[in-house]
């Protein structure tokens, strides 16, 4: 680690105690398994830690500390001032320890310093945006006949299971905990195997505000042994889940033990559509933003480039030249645009769908893992442009999750439409035009969840988030976000305490 600069005191802090513990009831406790998971750096494939894994007994003990610490309304009864002062403590900590954080998530999830930092920054906004607006959170009086008086509350669900993806450890971390807590859950946080440092971390800054114990708790594993267990338990009343919509699906089947709520935020297979009539420069800038941003392992990337026949020649020239000038290499290294994939498996994967377009497509940039000095063992591979894709190829249609993008030419706005639309998803699409008019059709008659006009990529906390069709159900973020977490109740009252005498008058 010392060629990546890494500071001192995480080198110290990988060594710790706390890497291989699980946190429930307000401790770090040892796996009862004493199984332990590898955790490598995607630049190197170095081992740089060993966390604990999990077992079902493990995560029944989370499960327990949460659902007592549920029904003591310690926490769940608190005061919106407390939970939101709480929920600033948090963003402030983080912020003290941004640097730390940044490091950490470079050195597990391979992406750029720069990534990371934009990343924590958004885990710091997003507490103290539910800290902002849980206080106004209010109900509702239903204006209803005399003598009855309605009145709508917003009650926290109760014991949340929590499972998180290794895109963007932290950032999707807070945006699960952040509302869950601002509403009154308690929480179990299943990190992603892969990267699970950055939960760790945080959890150890959450020990130091005294919380309740078992408000919060933290078990890593895999999905088998500590995501399946917190999926299955009637005693969880809700799964909140980012990744896979094979797995997604799988966990509502696994979640109807108990009706339990569930939240899925899955894949994509983003259109992101040029007209002719956009700014070019802006247009060819979000073009490569969308995909390679983050190493393409974005739910949300604009993997689909629709762009109009009458620009398509040389907007794909452009494309080229520019996706060639992308600096892949360590995320540590000054310079770096773009990092490793998270680990080999996903390396695997991404290659084999560059085999498949080779069949489909052709080949227009990149396509090779890299290799050579700079790259040794790494899970470096080039910015991949697929162009003449034909929209039912299996490259357009399904998740690569990945730097690969494939170009669409299209003629006319129906059918940008039609081939956009034409997915298994609806998660989000982007539109570039000067014609506003032309934007509002088009982003009306898209099937997705969230479209960006002349940008990409722009993720709004105070927004909701989330897709159509196989996307997911549920939003996150916002106040759409809030609600996820909470059940809405009815409080129905009489100004006139009297018998009904429904049963006395039995001739009329």
């Amino acid at each position: 680690m010392d060629e990546i600069n890494v500071s001192s005191f995480i080198k110290k802090w990988l060594a710790s105690k706390n890497i291989e513990k699980l946190y429930i009831n307000g401790r770090w406790e040892e796996t009862k398994s004493k199984k332990r998971i590898k955790v490598k750096n995607p630049a190197t494939n170095e081992v740089i830690a060993e966390v604990g894994s999990a077992s079902k007994v493990d995560v029944e003990a989370a499960i327990y500390a949460a659902r007592n610490a549920f029904d003591s309304g310690e926490w769940s009864k608190s005061s919106a001032y407390e939970r939101s002062s709480l929920l600033n403590k948090v963003a402030d900590k983080i912020e003290a320890h941004l640097n730390e954080f940044v490091e950490i998530e470079t050195l597990n999830n391979g992406k750029t310093l720069k990534e990371s930092k934009g990343d924590v920054e958004g885990a710091v906004a997003t507490f103290r945006y539910y800290a902002a607006i849980i206080i106004g959170a209010t109900g509702e009086t239903l204006q209803v006949g005399e003598p009855f008086v309605s009145k709508v509350v917003r009650e926290p669900i109760g014991v949340c299971g929590q499972i998180i993806p290794w895109n963007y450890p932290l950032l999707m971390a807070a945006w699960k905990l952040a509302p869950a807590l601002a509403a009154g859950n308690t929480c179990i946080l299943k990190p992603s195997e892969v990267t699970p440092l950055t939960s760790i971390r945080l959890f150890e800054i959450l020990e130091t505000l005294s919380l309740p114990p078992g408000v919060i708790n933290l078990v890593n594993g895999t999905g088998n042994n500590a995501g399946q267990p917190l999926v299955e338990s009637n005693e969880v009343d809700k799964i909140a889940f980012t990744g896979g919509t094979e797995t997604g699906k799988k966990i509502m089947q696994h979640s109807v033990g108990n009706l339990k709520k569930v939240s899925l935020e899955l894949g994509g297979k983003s259109a992101n559509v040029i007209f002719a009539d956009a700014d070019y420069e802006t247009a060819l800038d979000h073009a490569t933003f969308a995909i390679f941003n983050n190493s393409g392992e974005v739910c949300s990337a604009g993997s689909r480039l629709l762009v109009q026949k009458s620009i398509y020649e040389q907007f794909v020239k452009d494309l080229i030249v520019a996706t060639k000038k992308i600096k892949v290499g360590n995320g540590f290294k000054q310079g770096s645009q773009m990092g490793p994939l998270v680990n080999e498996q996903q390396l695997k994967k991404v290659k084999a769908y560059i085999d498949i377009g080779k069949q489909e497509a052709t080949l227009a940039c990149g396509g090779n893992q890299l290799i050579g000095e700079g790259y040794e063992k790494g899970n470096f591979i080039e910015p991949t442009i697929f162009i003449d894709v034909d929209p039912r190829a299996r490259i357009a249609q399904e998740e690569i999750f990945g730097p690969v993008l494939t170009v669409i030419p299209f003629e006319t706005e129906a059918e940008a439409i039609k081939i956009a639309n034409d997915s298994p998803y609806g998660l989000a699409a982007g539109i570039f035009t000067d014609d506003g008019s032309k934007a509002e059709r088009v982003s009306t008659a898209l099937r997705v969840g969230v479209t960006w006009i002349n940008t990409y990529e722009q993720n709004l906390i105070e927004g909701p988030w989330g897709g159509y069709k196989e996307s997911g159900i549920g939003r996150e973020l916002g106040t759409y976000g809030l609600e996820e977490y909470m059940e809405v109740k009815q409080m129905i009252n009489t100004l006139k305490v009297e018998p009904t005498n429904w049963f006395t008058h039995e001739n009329e």
